[in-house]
């Protein structure tokens, strides 16, 4: 059976990447930087919300000093950190497949455009998707909602009724929702699975085949 969804966001990290490494180190190299030492498992909220809002909310920074404080984060990450990632097993399957269904996929993401787009052609899934849409560099489009709106902006004629957004957060579920659109939570990314019950999504998954599944066929009770 066809997908009820034509058009598909994912979310990119805890997504269809396992970047935890990458960024829990690069935030401990910026931490670092103003002599605040902590373990690389303690910072796993990092991953998904705004880098400056995070520096902001976990560590008490200023506005200046988180934007700072993602510059520093910036020089270990693109050097090193954004290589130390990894497509979940199974992602570029499906991938596959719900191109070969007829969806269109984008990704929705609040890691840097740059970034997203280096990330997914070293892995060779970059064509799969019509647009990858991120932050910019200078921290403006931040926000999950914010970033939705640019994919609906370039790329035209995308039918809301049609359309989910997929990811690990509750950002990427309350983005979603300040759209209108349905949303598909997965637990195996960085959210807990509390954190994602209370986002209120259509539904959660547990794995990438669960999703594949889910996008792949007529979801009940529709």
């Amino acid at each position: 059976m066809s997908s009820i969804y034509r058009y598909i966001f994912f979310d990119l990290d805890g997504t269809l990447t396992d970047s935890a490494v990458g960024i829990t180190k690069s935030v401990r190299y910026a931490l670092e930087k103003y002599g605040i030492k902590t373990d690389p498992d303690e910072l796993k909220s990092f991953i998904g919300p705004p880098l400056q809002l995070s520096f902001q909310q976990v560590y008490g920074f200023s506005e200046d000093e988180a934007q700072e404080a993602v510059e520093y984060y910036r020089d270990y990450y693109r050097e090193k950190g954004i290589f130390e990632n990894r497509l979940y097993p199974g992602i570029k399957e499906m991938l596959a497949s719900l191109s070969e269904n007829g969806s269109r996929l984008f990704v929705a993401t609040s890691k840097p455009s740059v970034f997203a787009r280096k990330i997914l052609n070293n892995y060779k899934v970059e064509s799969y998707f019509d647009l990858i849409i991120g932050s910019n560099l200078d921290g403006s489009r931040i926000e999950k909602a914010e970033v939705i709106q640019s994919l609906f902006d370039e790329a035209k004629k995308i039918d809301r009724n049609l359309t989910v957004m997929v990811g690990d957060r509750k950002h990427d579920i309350i983005g979603a929702r300040a759209h209108n659109l349905d949303s598909i939570a997965v637990s195996y990314g960085y959210g807990s699975l509390e954190e994602l019950k209370a986002s209120n999504p259509l539904v959660i998954v547990h794995s990438v085949s669960a999703l594949s599944a889910v996008l792949l066929r007529q979801l009940p009770g529709r």
